[in-house]
C-alpha cells in the first residue's frame, strides 16, 4: 500500500473511531464431517424473459447451410440453431466458462468448431474464460484444448486448406499481467501450441486476420489494457499492427502511414473481394485515431477518416463486405458502414433495434442480407437495415440485480439488466402454455439495477438506471417519477454504477440509496436526509499505479466507463433492529451503525481477505442482530478466490466461511432462510451454492442449471422460492426450497426415506386460451412449476435389484484381489424375471380412500414428484399406459394424504408415515361450487359411468371382431352348417346396432345428416363441462347422464348375452366341425 492510501486510512482511523481496534480472529469454521449432500435432481425453472437479448460477442455461419449457425453470448454460452433462427439450443451448458468471445468454423470441416472462451471486451461487467474449445461433432461435445490462462480470446483464425492449423489471437488478462497472452499458433489441432508473436505482460493481441489467397500472411493487432475497480488504461505505447508472410515465424512491425505512441484498441479487416486491402480502426488520442486503409497489404497506410467509437474498449471490430472493398462496417453504439473505403461514414439504419453491436455477418450471395448481434440480442435484415427482425427466443439476459413482490395469487420478479432496462414479470400464471415474453412489462429504461416493491401494495415499485437514478414506477399507470437524492450546493456524490437500494422491513415507506453516503427517505422518497458521512476510504485513484506506473491524465480512455471510486456497493438493514444498518465500500470497508446513522464503526481487515477487496455483499441476519455476512470479490485484481465472512458480535470478530468453496469463483451475492439460521445460499462467478450447516460446507445447484454467473439472490418468503439472478441467462427460481431447512441426522443418515412438508396445492383451471401453440417454434414460452401437489422427498440409499447386488458384490471382490463365482443359471433367470424396483405413491383423501397411485423410479438423494390433483382415469387401460399420466377427473378441496412405498420385485414395503397436506382453491373464482361434496359426487360417478360406457365400447368392439372371426372360420371349414352361418350373420346385425347406439350411425355421419346423440357424445358433452370446471353440473347434464346411463344398460344386457350365450354356442359348433382356431378359443387335442 503506498504512502497516500497509508494516509488515508490513518485519518479514517483517527476520525472514526473504528471497531476493529485489535485484530480480528482469523478462525476457520471447520469443514462439514457429514457426507456431501446431492441436490443435482432438484431442478431449478428458467423464467427468462427472451423479450430482449443478451450481450452477442460473435457468430459463426455455416458456410455450406446457412440455415445453421452458431451464436456466441458474451456471459452466456453458445447457442446453436440448424434452422435459420426458428429455434436455438445451448450447447455449451456444462463446461468450463460461460463467458465467450469468439466462435469460429473450420472452413475444410464444418463438424469442427472452435471456441475462445471470455469475453473480447474490456468492459466493467465482462467475465473471463478458461481457454480454447474444440468441438468434434458440430458443438454436440467439447473439449478444453489450452491456453486456459488467457482469460480472454479475442479472435480465431483457421487455416483454410490444413484444419490442423488455427491461430488464437489471446487478449491475456484484464486485471492482471502475465497469462497465455499473444498470438498462438497450433500445428496439430490443438495438441500443443507455439507463442507465435509476444508482446510482453501486459499486452496481447485482439485481432488477427489472414490472407484468404495465402494462409502464411497474417495481420494482428497488439493491444496494451488493464482494468480495476478503479480504473481503466485502455492503451499504451506497446499498441501496434504487425504482419507476418511466413505463418508466424516472423513478424513486422508496421508502421508507414500509422500513429505511433500511446494507442488504444485497433481492430482489422480485410477484404475477401480484395484482400490488398487493409482496414484498421485506431483509439488514439490527440488526433492519432481513425480509420486507416492499407491497398497495398500493409505497406502503407492513408488515414481515411478521424472517426473511431468513443468506446473502443467495447467496440472496434471491423467487418469487410465480401463482394465490395470499400464498404466496411463498424461496430459502435450505433453501427457505421462505409461505402467509399472509410472516407464517409453513415449509421446503418436502427429502427426498432437495440443499440450497442459488437459483430456483423454480410451473407456472401446476398450483401444486403445482415445478421447483427449486440446488447440487445440477435437481429436480423434482408434490406440493408431498414427493417429488421428480433429473435426473441435466446434468454440471455444479463440481470445485475432482481427483487420480487407479494402480488396475489402469484408474486411478480423484477430484474434491472445490462442496458436492457429493468423488467417486471409474473413468477407463474395459470397458462397451460406458460410465461410468455408478451407477460413481461418494461418499468424504467437505461442498464437496469436493484428495485424494490412495497410490501403491502405491488402497485408501488422502486427502480432505477446506472448511477442511483431512483425512480417510483406506479404499476398500475405506469406513471415513472424521478426521486433520486441530489447533492447539496457544491458537493458532489460518488455513485456506483450499481447503487445499492433497499426498502426497510420496518416500514414500507422507508427507503435508503447509497452513493459514498446513505441517503434515507421516510416518505416513499418526497424527501430524503443524509444519515451517513463519507463512508469510503476517499483514496484518490488517479495516484494508484496501474501496469507498474502512475499514468498521465492523457492516457488511452483513462478511467472511461468506470464508477467514480470511494462508493458504497452493498447495503444490508437489520430485521430485528432498524437501527443497525450495514455497509459496504468498494475500496473494502465495511461500516456499522447501531443507532440509525448517528454513529458509524469502521472495519477495514478481514481474514484471509485482501486489502481494499470490493465488498460485493452484506447480509444481516434474520435471527441475531448480532450476526451478518459479507462476500468479497477481488476478481479486478486478477484474484479469483471466493471470499465469504460471518460475524457473531457486530463485526468484532470475523470467521470465513468460504470452506470448501471451488477455489476459483469470485462471490456476488449471499442470503439467509428466514427460517433456519445454518441455511445459506450464495451467488457465485461459476453458479449457485447452498450451506445447510452456515458454510461448514456448500453444495453447487446444478438441476436444471447452467455455468453461469449468479449475481443476485432473492428469497420470496410467502411461497419459500429462491429466486436467482443470472448474469446471461436470465432469471431462475427455485421452486419451494423449504425442504432444504433442517436436514439434520434423522432425516439424513437414519431415516430410509422422508417425505417433506408439502406447499398447499392450488386448485384452479389451467387456461388453455393464451398457449398460443399457433404461433410457430420461434414463439418463446417460460414452464410454470408442475400443477398440483409436489411432493420432495428423499431416499438415503439405492434400491438395488438382484443384479446390481451381484455385480456390486464382484466389484468389491476384485478390488480385493478375490475371485468371484459365476451364478448359477436360475440365478440369472431371477434376475431376468426380477420386477423393477420402483417408488410408490399412494393418495389418500381425508376418510383414507385411494384417491391415487403414482410410480416413479427410484434415485437416491433429493427428488421430486408431482400430483396433477385429479383421479385415476377411467379409459381401458393397456401394458403402455402411464400411470403417472392418465388423467381423470379433478379432485376437491380438502385435506389429503400421500405415502410412499417401495416395490422390490412386486411386493410392497411402506418406507414413509403418510404425510398431510392441504388442496385449496385459488381465489380467481366467480362462480365456484357451493357444495362440493355434491360436485365431487358426481364426478366419481360420470367417471364411473365413463369407464363402463368405453369398456362396453371396446368390448363390443373385440366382440364385433370375434364374431367376424368365427364367420371366417366357419366359411373355411370343409363342413358347416348354413342355419349357423345365417344365426352369426344375425348376431353380425345385433352388433352393429349395438355400434350405433355408443357411437352413432356411421351412414348418417358420412352423409352430414342428423341424428340423435349416440351414448358416447352424451357422456362427452358431460366430460367437457366438468372436466376443467370448479362449478356445480347443471341440469342438462344430470339430465344427459341419466339417458346415457339408460341406453348403456340396454346395450350391456345385449352385448352380455351374445358374449355368454352366442359365442359359445358358435365355438362349440366350430369345435365340432374341426374349424380353425379363432382368438379367445382354447385349441383341442382331445381326439389326436
Amino acid at each position: 500500500m503506498n504512502s497516500l492510501v497509508k494516509y488515508f486510512a490513518i485519518f479514517l482511523l483517527l476520525f472514526y473511531f473504528p471497531l476493529n481496534s485489535k485484530e480480528p480472529k482469523k478462525n476457520e469454521v471447520p469443514a462439514s464431517k457429514k457426507p456431501t449432500i446431492d441436490f443435482n435432481n432438484i431442478e431449478l425453472r428458467l423464467l427468462g424473459p427472451a423479450v430482449f437479448g443478451g450481450r452477442i460477442s460473435d457468430l459463426a455461419i455455416n458456410p455450406n447451410n446457412k440455415k445453421e449457425f452458431y451464436v456466441a453470448v458474451a456471459s452466456g454460452g453458445v447457442w446453436k440453431t440448424t434452422n435459420a433462427g426458428i429455434t436455438f439450443d445451448p450447447i455449451f451448458d456444462t463446461y468450463g466458462s460461460f463467458s465467450i468471445g469468439c466462435v469460429a468454423i473450420d472452413p475444410n470441416n464444418p463438424f469442427i468448431v472452435w471456441v475462445g472462451t471470455g469475453e473480447n471486451n474490456s468492459q466493467r461487467s465482462v467475465s473471463w474464460g478458461d481457454g480454447v474449445y474444440k468441438s468434434l461433432d458440430g458443438g454436440k461435445t467439447w473439449k478444453n484444448v489450452g491456453l486456459k490462462k488467457s482469460e480472454h480470446i479475442g479472435k480465431i483464425v483457421i487455416h483454410p486448406q490444413n484444419s490442423n492449423i488455427v491461430y488464437v489471437a489471446a487478449q491475456g488478462p484484464l486485471w492482471g499481467p502475465g497469462g497465455d497472452r499473444g498470438l498462438f499458433k497450433t500445428t496439430d489441432g490443438g495438441a500443443t501450441w507455439e507463442q507465435v508473436l509476444n508482446i510482453s505482460e501486459n499486452t496481447g493481441v485482439t485481432d488477427v486476420v489472414m490472407d484468404p489467397r495465402n494462409p502464411d500472411v497474417l495481420y494482428c493487432a497488439a493491444y496494451q489494457r488493464r482494468r480495476h475497480v478503479w480504473t481503466l488504461i485502455n492503451g499504451g505505447p506497446e499498441a501496434a499492427i504487425y504482419k507476418t508472410t511466413d505463418g508466424g515465424k516472423t513478424w513486422e512491425k508496421l508502421k508507414n502511414g500509422l500513429p505511433t505512441g500511446d494507442l488504444g484498441r485497433i481492430g482489422l479487416g480485410i477484404s475477401p473481394a480484395n484482400p490488398d486491402y487493409i482496414y484498421a480502426i485506431i483509439e488514439g488520442n490527440e488526433g492519432k485515431g481513425g480509420i486507416y486503409r492499407s491497398t497495398d497489404r500493409g505497406a502503407s497506410w492513408e488515414k481515411r477518416n478521424s472517426w473511431f467509437s468513443p468506446s473502443a474498449q467495447y467496440y472496434h471490430e471491423v467487418f469487410c463486405d465480401p463482394k465490395n472493398p470499400d464498404r466496411v462496417f463498424f461496430i459502435d453504439t450505433y453501427l457505421r458502414v462505409t461505402e467509399d473505403g472509410g472516407k464517409t461514414l453513415k449509421r446503418v439504419p436502427n429502427n426498432n433495434r437495440h443499440v450497442d453491436d459488437h459483430v456483423v455477418w454480410i451473407d456472401p450471395d446476398d450483401t444486403k442480407h445482415l445478421l447483427v448481434g449486440g446488447d440487445g440480442g440477435l437481429y436480423e435484415t434482408y434490406d440493408d437495415g431498414k427493417t429488421w427482425r428480433f429473435f426473441a427466443n435466446i434468454p440471455t439476459g444479463q440481470f445485475y440485480r432482481i427483487a420480487c413482490d407479494n402480488s396475489e395469487p402469484f408474486y411478480y420478479v423484477y430484474g434491472g439488466t445490462q442496458d436492457n432496462n429493468t423488467w417486471g414479470g409474473p413468477s407463474r400464471n395459470t397458462s397451460s402454455g406458460g410465461i410468455t415474453n408478451e407477460d413481461w412489462f418494461l418499468v424504467v429504461g437505461g442498464d437496469g439495477y436493484k428495485a424494490q416493491i412495497d410490501p403491502n401494495n405491488p402497485d408501488i415499485v422502486y427502480a432505477m438506471w446506472q448511477y442511483g437514478n431512483l425512480v417510483r414506477y406506479d404499476r398500475k399507470s405506469g406513471e415513472v417519477f424521478y426521486i433520486q437524492p441530489q447533492p447539496e450546493k457544491g458537493e458532489a456524490l460518488r455513485w456506483n454504477w450499481d447503487t445499492p437500494l433497499l426498502l426497510s422491513k420496518h416500514s414500507p415507506t422507508r427507503i435508503y440509496i447509497c452513493a459514498n453516503k446513505v441517503f434515507r427517505s421516510d416518505d416513499r422518497g418526497q424527501s430524503w436526509k443524509v444519515i451517513s458521512p463519507d463512508l469510503t476510504r476517499q483514496i484518490d485513484r488517479n495516484k494508484l499505479p496501474v501496469m507498474g506506473k502512475i499514468w498521465s491524465p492523457d492516457a488511452v480512455a483513462k478511467n472511461a466507463s468506470t464508477s467514480f471510486y470511494g462508493n458504497i456497493v452493498a447495503f444490508s438493514e437489520s430485521p430485528i433492529d432498524e437501527n443497525i444498518l450495514i455497509v459496504g465500500t468498494d475500496d473494502g470497508l465495511i461500516q456499522i451503525t447501531t443507532d440509525g446513522g448517528k454513529n458509524w464503526q469502521k472495519i477495514e481487515k478481514f481474514p484471509t481477505v485482501p486489502e481494499t477487496t470490493y465488498v460485493s455483499d452484506v447480509f444481516a441476519s434474520h435471527h441475531d442482530k448480532n450476526v451478518f455476512f459479507a462476500t468479497f470479490d477481488n476478481h479486478k485484481n486478477s484474484d479469483f478466490k471466493p471470499y465469504v465472512l460471518m460475524t457473531t458480535d457486530l463485526g468484532k470478530t470475523w470467521q470465513s466461511i468460504s470452506s470448501n468453496l471451488p477455489e476459483t469463483g469470485p462471490v456476488y451475492t449471499i442470503v439467509e432462510d428466514f427460517k433456519d439460521p445454518k441455511l445459506l445460499f450464495i451467488g457465485t462467478e461459476y453458479g449457485l451454492f447452498v450451506s445447510t450447516n452456515r458454510g461448514g460446507e456448500w453444495i453447487q445447484l446444478k438441476g436444471n442449471f447452467p455455468t453461469i454467473a449468479v449475481r443476485d439472490l432473492e428469497m420470496q418468503k410467502r411461497e419459500n422460492d429462491l429466486v436467482v439472478g443470472t448474469f446471461g441467462r436470465g432469471i431462475y427460481i427455485l421452486d419451494d426450497y423449504s425442504f432444504m431447512r433442517n436436514l439434520n441426522d434423522s432425516v439424513l443418515n437414519k431415516a430410509s426415506a422422508t417425505i417433506f412438508p408439502i406447499k398447499p396445492a392450488l386448485i384452479y383451471n389451467e387456461d388453455d386460451s393464451k398457449r398460443k401453440d399457433d404461433l410457430g417454434s420461434s414463439f418463446w414460452r417460460a414452464k410454470n412449476p408442475p400443477f398440483g401437489a409436489t411432493f420432495t422427498y428423499y431416499l438415503r440409499e439405492e434400491i438395488q435389484t438382484k443384479k446390481q447386488m451381484r455385480k456390486d458384490q464382484e466389484k468389491k471382490l476384485e478390488e480385493e484381489g478375490k475371485s468371484i463365482s459365476y451364478p448359477s443359471f436360475d440365478e440369472l433367470t431371477a434376475e431376468d424375471l426380477e420386477q423393477k424396483p420402483l417408488l410408490i405413491f399412494k393418495i389418500f383423501d381425508e376418510n383414507g380412500n385411494t384417491v391415487r397411485t403414482l410410480a416413479t423410479s427410484p434415485k437416491k438423494g433429493f427428488n421430486r414428484i408431482t400430483w396433477d390433483l385429479r383421479y385415476p382415469d377411467t379409459s381401458p387401460v393397456s401394458d403402455t399406459t402411464d400411470v403417472n399420466k392418465a388423467q381423470g377427473m379433478p379432485v376437491v378441496p380438502g385435506k389429503y394424504k400421500v405415502q410412499m412405498f417401495k416395490s422390490v420385485d412386486g411386493k410392497l414395503s411402506a418406507m414413509t408415515e403418510p404425510v398431510e397436506f392441504e388442496c385449496k382453491l385459488l381465489n380467481n373464482l366467480t362462480l365456484p361450487a357451493k357444495d362440493f361434496a355434491k360436485l365431487d359426487a358426481f364426478r366419481r360417478k360420470v367417471a364411473k359411468l365413463q369407464n363402463a360406457i368405453l369398456g362396453t365400447n371396446s368390448l363390443l368392439q373385440e366382440t364385433r371382431k370375434r364374431v367376424n372371426a368365427i364367420k371366417n372360420s366357419f366359411l373355411l371349414s370343409m363342413n358347416y352348417d348354413d342355419k349357423m352361418l345365417n344365426r352369426i350373420r344375425e348376431v353380425q346385425a345385433i352388433l352393429d346396432t349395438l355400434n350405433m347406439q355408443i357411437n352413432g350411425n356411421p351412414t348418417l355421419q358420412r352423409l352430414n345428416e342428423n341424428q340423435p346423440p349416440s351414448i358416447i357424445e352424451r357422456m362427452n358433452y358431460i366430460l367437457w363441462g366438468l372436466w376443467a370446471t370448479t362449478q356445480e353440473p347443471t341440469e342438462t347434464q344430470t339430465k344427459s347422464f341419466s339417458i346415457a346411463k339408460d341406453d348403456l344398460s340396454v346395450v350391456i344386457s345385449k352385448l352380455k348375452e351374445i358374449v355368454m350365450k352366442e359365442i359359445p354356442a358358435f365355438e362349440k359348433e366350430l369345435d365340432k366341425v374341426g374349424a380353425p382356431w379363432t382368438p379367445g378359443r382354447f385349441p383341442n387335442i382331445d381326439d389326436l
